[in-house]
C-alpha cells in the first residue's frame, strides 16, 4: 500500500487535471439553442443545497403554526435518533465499505453521522435552539478532523452518500447560524481533498451510483464555490440521467453512456438488468429492485432541485421528463398495479423508498404537470422519513412548498 502522503498527492493532482480539463471542455458544452447547458451561476446562491432559504421559511413557518403534515413531519424528525442532543460522533481516519457495506468499518457511523448534522440544521432553523446548531458543528467537526480516506469496493458510492448530506448541513449552519464556526476552514477542506476527488470522475457501475456521486460533488461544488467541479458534475448528471430513464423519443434503445460503450442490444439489454422491452419511465435498475432505483431517482430529484436555485431549472428539460416518467412509473408498480409479463418477467422486487416529495413537488405542484400515481405514493408515505443513507425529512423541507 502506497504511503498516505503519496496517495494524497496523487489525488491532488487527479483533482487539479480534472478541474483544468473540465475549465477548458466546459465552454465546448453548448445545447443546440446555443445557452450553456451546464453552467455554474455567476454567483452561488446560499443556503442552496437541495433546500433553499426560501423553502426553510415556509417550512418554518407551517411547523411553528402547527399545519400539517409539516408540523407531523417536523415531530418525526425531531423524534428520530438523529435529532438526538445527546449523539455522541464516530469519525474515522478510514471508512472501509465493502459491497454491501460488508466490510462496514465505519460506513453507517458516517453516512448517519451526516444525516444528524443535517438533521440538527435543520431543527435550528425551525425553533432557533442553538444547542442543536452546535451539535451539527460538532459533528462537522468531528470528522473533519479524522477522516483521511474510503476504501474497499464500496468506497465510492459510500463517499457520495455522505458527501450528500454533509454540504446540505454546512450550507444552512454557515449562511444562518449567527454563532461561530471557528473549524469551519478545516471542514471545507475536507471536502475537497478527501471527498471531492472520489466522486468528481463518475462510476461506471449501475447508474444510482453516479448519480449520487454527482449529487455529492454538485452540493460540495456549491458549498466551496467551485464552479469548474461544478461545471464537470452537472455535465456528467445530463448524461447519467438520459441513460438512466428511458424516454420514448429515445428511440429502439436507451441512451447509453459512451465512455461504457454499450455498442450492440445485446450489451444495452444486460446493463439493463435484461429488460428488453423500453417503455417510457423505465429505469436502468427498475429490473433489479426498486430500491436501488429509488436511489437514482432520489439523486436526479436532488440535482434538479439545487440547480433551480442557483438559477437554472432542469425541471422543463428532459431531465425533469425522465424524473417525471421514471417516479410515476414506478409509483403506479409500488401501489400494487399488476405486472406485466414483459417487464422483468413479470416479477418486481418492490421498495422505492420515502424518495418522491422533491420531484413531485416541483413537477406536479409547481410545473402543473397530473402526476396521479406519484401524488397518492407520496401521501401515503407522509410524513416522510429517512433511508438512512442520504435522503431526510423531505415532507418537512418539500412536501408542497410553494418557495
Amino acid at each position: 500500500m502506497s504511503p498516505a502522503p503519496e496517495r494524497h498527492r496523487r489525488r491532488f493532482r487527479v483533482a487539479l487535471f480534472a478541474a483544468l480539463a473540465t475549465a477548458l471542455v466546459g465552454t465546448l458544452l453548448l445545447r443546440a439553442d446555443g445557452d450553456r447547458a451546464d453552467a455554474a451561476p455567476a454567483t452561488f446562491v446560499h443556503p442552496g443545497v437541495t433546500v433553499s432559504k426560501a423553502q426553510l421559511d415556509f417550512a418554518r413557518g407551517k411547523v411553528n403554526a402547527g399545519t400539517q403534515p409539516w408540523k407531523g413531519a417536523f415531530d418525526r424528525m425531531m423524534a428520530s435518533k438523529y435529532a438526538d442532543l445527546g449523539r455522541t460522533p464516530k469519525p474515522r481516519a478510514i471508512v472501509e465499505c465493502g459491497s454491501y457495506s460488508n466490510p462496514n468499518h465505519g460506513c453507517t457511523d458516517e453516512r448517519e453521522d451526516a444525516i444528524a448534522a443535517y438533521t440538527h440544521a435543520l431543527a435550528w432553523y425551525v425553533t432557533r435552539d442553538e444547542r442543536h446548531a452546535r451539535k451539527a458543528i460538532e459533528l462537522m467537526d468531528a470528522w473533519s478532523a479524522v477522516i483521511k480516506d474510503h476504501t474497499n469496493s464500496n468506497a465510492p458510492l459510500q463517499t457520495g452518500w455522505a458527501g450528500s448530506s454533509w454540504p446540505k448541513a454546512a450550507e444552512i449552519i454557515t449562511y444562518t447560524y449567527p454563532g461561530s464556526w471557528a473549524n469551519s476552514g478545516r471542514f471545507a477542506t475536507m471536502l475537497r481533498t478527501v471527498y471531492l476527488p472520489d466522486v468528481i470522475n463518475g462510476s461506471h457501475s449501475n447508474g444510482n451510483w453516479e448519480l449520487s456521486m454527482m449529487e455529492a460533488a454538485v452540493g460540495i461544488s456549491v458549498f466551496l464555490e467551485d464552479r469548474a467541479s461544478y461545471d464537470k458534475a452537472m455535465a456528467t448528471f445530463r448524461t447519467r440521467t438520459a441513460a438512466y430513464v428511458y424516454l420514448a423519443s429515445d428511440g429502439d434503445l436507451p441512451k447509453t453512456v459512451p465512455s461504457q460503450n454499450l455498442d450492440t442490444r445485446e450489451k444495452v439489454v444486460r446493463y439493463w438488468q435484461g429488460q428488453s422491452t423500453f417503455v417510457t419511465g423505465l429505469s436502468q435498475e427498475t429490473c433489479r429492485d426498486f430500491t436501488h432505483t429509488g436511489y437514482g431517482l432520489s439523486a436526479i430529484s436532488h440535482i434538479a432541485e439545487t440547480s433551480r436555485i442557483q438559477g437554472q431549472d432542469l425541471y422543463g428539460t428532459d431531465v425533469g421528463e425522465r424524473l417525471r416518467h421514471g417516479l410515476g412509473f414506478h409509483a403506479k408498480y409500488q401501489l400494487g398495479a399488476a405486472v406485466p409479463s414483459w417487464l422483468c418477467g413479470g416479477s418486481l422486487k418492490l421498495g422505492l423508498g420515502p424518495v418522491t416529495e422533491v420531484g413531485h413537488n416541483a413537477l406536479a405542484n409547481r410545473l402543473g404537470h397530473a402526476m396521479t400515481n406519484t401524488a397518492t405514493l407520496t401521501v401515503q408515505g407522509r410524513p416522510a422519513g429517512s433511508n438512512n443513507l442520504f435522503v431526510a425529512w423531505e415532507t418537512l423541507t418539500h412536501g408542497d412548498n410553494p418557495a
